[in-house]
């Protein structure tokens, strides 16, 4: 990691975050899952959607979105790929409302991965590998993020998320982060 990025992430920056409130320590961990049109993986649509050049005629879905202005700081492909969007000094737009621990407004001191997926599609090995490679990484540069800060979009957005889904395997992931 170089600064607030991962080196070994593909950069694609994404037009979709602003400055965290002053001296906000990052110490929280958003995992999510996103599949664009719902359920259908592969293609050029989440990343267009991050930087707010998708074509909203391209599937009837997108019009149910239009104008969406969402981020995330990075996005992890089917095969492994790792695409960094949002510097880890800037906040992006990933969790909307939100809150952990009786906190709101987690995008302020979060850092949020998106998972290519969908909540009932497993999640592949080669996501699973660089998921835990990347937490890692991100709990030695950021020290506050403990194990037990990690949690799923569904945690701090019950009842309005589901992702990552029940088709996650947290206990995986703990297993390759301990």
């Amino acid at each position: 990691m170089s600064g607030g990025r991962m080196r070994e992430a593909r950069w694609v920056p994404s037009p979709n975050h602003d400055p965290r409130p002053p001296a906000t320590e990052v110490d929280l961990l958003v995992i999510h899952g996103i599949s664009l049109p719902p359920g259908e993986l592969g293609g050029p649509w989440i990343e267009q959607l991050f930087q707010n050049r998708l074509d909203w005629e391209a599937h009837p879905y997108f019009a149910t979105i239009r104008g969406l202005r969402v981020s995330a700081h990075l996005l992890i492909r089917r095969d492994g790929e790792l695409i960094q969007l949002v510097d880890f000094a800037e906040r992006a737009w990933h969790a909307g409302v939100s809150s952990f621990a009786g906190r709101g407004a987690c995008n302020d001191y979060s850092i949020g991965i998106e998972l290519e997926g969908a909540d009932t599609i497993p999640y592949t090995d080669a996501q699973y590998r660089v998921l835990a490679e990347t937490v890692r990484e991100l709990m030695r540069r950021f020290p506050a993020i403990g194990p037990e800060r990690i949690v799923g979009h569904s945690d701090i957005a019950p009842g309005r998320k589901t992702d990552p889904g029940p088709a996650f395997d947290w206990a995986r992931l703990r297993g390759a982060i301990a």
